[in-house]
């Protein structure tokens, strides 16, 4: 046998175990310490756009109670201005001559109440009795 022949006689111990490496504790930290700063970041400019829409929002619906306001103003001018009108003594005047039959007061028609002064209290009842 030559040199060659032989080489291939030789059983070769090759072993393919995967190749486990070492945590690298530090690049483990800096990845930790960079997603929670990215993190940090995404939620500050989430909250940011949040209280900007937020405040886009209570803008229209302040618009929409001016409106509605205005609206109600208006409503209670006009109910002021009727209530007015049904108060107004050339109105009530027409009213209670023709509809209720009435007219000034005569001298008869007025009668004067006399005032009740208080005196000694009543005498008891049965009734009255506890």
């Amino acid at each position: 046998m030559t040199g060659e022949a032989f080489e291939y006689a030789i059983k070769k111990d090759v072993r393919n175990n995967p190749i486990v490496r070492e945590v690298d504790e530090q690049r483990h930290r800096e990845l930790w310490r960079s997603t929670l700063v990215g993190l940090l970041f995404v939620a500050v400019l989430v909250f940011s756009v949040w209280r900007h829409v937020e405040q886009l929002y209570d803008g229209y619906d302040m618009s929409d109670l001016r409106v509605k306001r205005a609206v109600e103003d208006q409503r209670n001018r006009e109910l002021r201005n009727e209530v007015e009108k049904l108060r107004s003594l050339q109105r009530i005047e027409p009213i209670a001559r023709q509809r209720l039959r009435m007219g000034p007061p005569g001298p008869d028609d007025i009668q004067v109440i006399p005032r009740v002064i208080e005196g000694a209290p009543a005498p008891r009842t049965a009734v009255a009795q506890r």
